[in-house]
């Protein structure tokens, strides 16, 4: 990875971050003045089913919410923090207490005055009912506000991975006076957000459309330079390809368009690829086993699952090449991967063997068993796997019924109602492993209806152990050890099978600039964004 190592960015005890002088986030990539005004036609795929993250990691979310709400930091290239919300920040000689000042007259989009007791009510909503936040915020015992412009968050024990972890999407921070009653999760609000960010929310047509305009009163003078924001849902992937070329929509991002298509795009020449802007993210395909099942509760189904499906078919024919092999949850662009972890062997012989001594010899017809395999319908990546899962296992007996749903029932299947067998699914296992990966494993995560959450219902206690160890550990290399026997006992146990990391690219329109200025990419706010004619 180009810039900086993870290794890098752990900050130093005691030393101060940032100053009230560095303004917020701009990389320009342009021309030198950006012209206002206009319409940015943005895809959204799949529709969100809320469009604010402080209780969802799902992307199209965390696309929708960063443009509206905000967080303490934002990000470079190489993950270095920078103010957001907050104009500085510091850090105590034991990595108890963090201080951050807060930036002065920033009003909330109904023009309610932003203060210190927005920070600290969202630090402990995040750690009730965000999916990460839960072990993100696991050491915060409370969050001080002496004053309207100074939260102090403070620890029980050290978290060395806190501040990467406090952007817009990740972490944001939504107004008291709005979600301090009633139930979080059904806050109005959730799907008519109100915040502080350069866009403020106009309409919602399900199955079309989510408007903003811009904020005339943003905090960042002059910006936003565009006059709206209009996101737009396309499910059909021959459609969203056509709307590129058409110029119906400008930007998209995750690999908006099936991967098939996107050498032909990118001849067009009003069309170009950016494949910076994820890094904040580092996206994981993999399949999730429901370890309730009676079938698959059973190790040896689940490793013979794994010897029967070939990584490098996901890797080329599935990704088109745009992947990289990554056996582990924590993926090879990160110092805690464990690369002497191979991926299982594609050996059928093997997989017949093992269903065999489980009990589930072939019967007439050939078949042991059927198993039903739910995808996340996020682009056609998942769709695709899904469709080689069913034919790879054909192959060694078992007969998998692919079934594909909405984004909201397929969440509600799986993390809610738990009425799956399987499913290939995609998670951004993100900048660090105690905040985007540790979620999957740890058994004080199995929390129905959270998305994202630990689907399998995995319980291991030395796993437990060992991530929670990694999450306090401030010596590095103790840090990589602990996270290297964490993933050495899931990939025996095997609840998850980690197949490839997908590399995104973004597709945009050459007439629109600074789309991507940091580490979250399309995940940043836009407020930077101009377009040319």
């Amino acid at each position: 990875m180009a810039g900086l190592n993870r290794r890098d960015f752990l900050i130093s005890s005691g030393a101060a971050l940032a100053a009230a002088s560095v303004p917020a986030l701009a990389f320009a990539q342009g021309e030198a003045v950006p012209k206002r005004g206009g319409t940015l036609n943005m895809l959204i795929n799949p529709e969100p089913p809320v469009l604010v993250s402080i209780f969802q990691t799902t992307g199209p979310a965390l696309v929708a919410s960063s443009k509206v709400l905000e967080g303490l930091l934002a990000y470079d290239f190489d993950l270095r923090p920078r103010p957001q919300l907050a104009t500085a920040w510091t850090v105590s000689p034991d990595g108890l207490k963090y201080t951050f000042t807060l930036r002065q007259n920033v009003k909330w989009h109904d023009g309610q005055p932003f203060t210190s007791a927005d920070v600290a009510f969202s630090i402990d909503l995040l750690k009730a009912v965000h999916p990460r936040g839960r072990s993100t915020f696991a050491n915060v015992t409370r969050v001080s506000t002496p004053d309207a412009r100074t939260a102090i968050i403070e620890l029980s024990k050290p978290a060395p991975y806190l501040l990467k972890a406090l952007s817009a999407g990740e972490s944001p921070i939504v107004p008291k006076h709005l979600y301090a009653s009633g139930d979080p999760l059904t806050n109005p609000h959730n799907n008519a957000p109100i915040g502080t960010g350069p866009f403020r929310f106009k309409s919602w047509t399900r199955g079309a459309n989510i408007v903003y305009e811009r904020n005339p009163d943003y905090w960042d003078a002059g910006k936003p330079y565009i006059d709206a924001l209009v996101f737009k849902v396309i499910p059909d992937a021959a459609a969203r390809s056509a709307a590129f070329e058409t110029g119906a929509l400008d930007l998209g991002g995750e690999n908006p368009v099936p991967l098939t298509d996107l050498q032909r795009l990118t001849q067009l020449p009003q069309l170009a690829v950016e494949t910076r802007g994820y890094r904040f993210l580092e996206p994981l395909s993999e399949i999730d086993f429901n370890l309730d099942h009676p079938i698959l509760k059973d190790l040896r189904v689940r490793q013979a699952i794994a010897h029967a499906i070939n990584p490098q078919v996901v890797q080329r024919t599935i990704a088109y090449g745009y992947a990289d092999l990554s056996p582990t949850p924590i993926t090879p662009g990160s110092p805690y991967h464990d690369a002497k972890l191979a991926a299982y062997a594609f050996d059928i012989a093997s997989a017949e063997k093992l269903l065999d001594a489980a009990g589930y010899p072939r019967k007439d017809g050939g078949v042991r068993f059927q198993l039903t395999h739910d995808f996340l319908p996020y682009g056609d990546l998942y769709r695709r796997q899904a469709d080689y899962v069913k034919s790879a296992l054909a192959r060694v007996g078992i007969d998998v019924t692919v079934r594909s749903q909405d984004l909201p029932a397929f969440l509600k299947r799986v993390y809610a109602d738990r009425q799956f067998d399987f499913t290939s699914i995609g998670v951004n296992t993100l900048f660090d492993p105690s905040v985007g990966v540790q979620r999957l494993y740890w058994s004080k995560n199995i929390r129905p209806g959270v998305p994202f959450s630990n689907a399998p219902h995995y319980s291991n206690a030395e796993v437990d152990r060992l991530l929670e160890s990694a999450s306090v550990e401030t010596d590095e290399s103790k840090r990589v050890a602990l996270y290297q026997q964490f993933q050495q006992i899931v990939y025996r146990d095997l609840p998850i099978l980690n197949l490839v990391a997908p590399r995104m690219v973004t597709l945009a329109n050459r007439r629109v600039h600074n789309h991507t200025v940091s580490a979250q990419g399309l995940e940043g706010n836009l407020a930077d964004v101009y377009l040319s004619a």
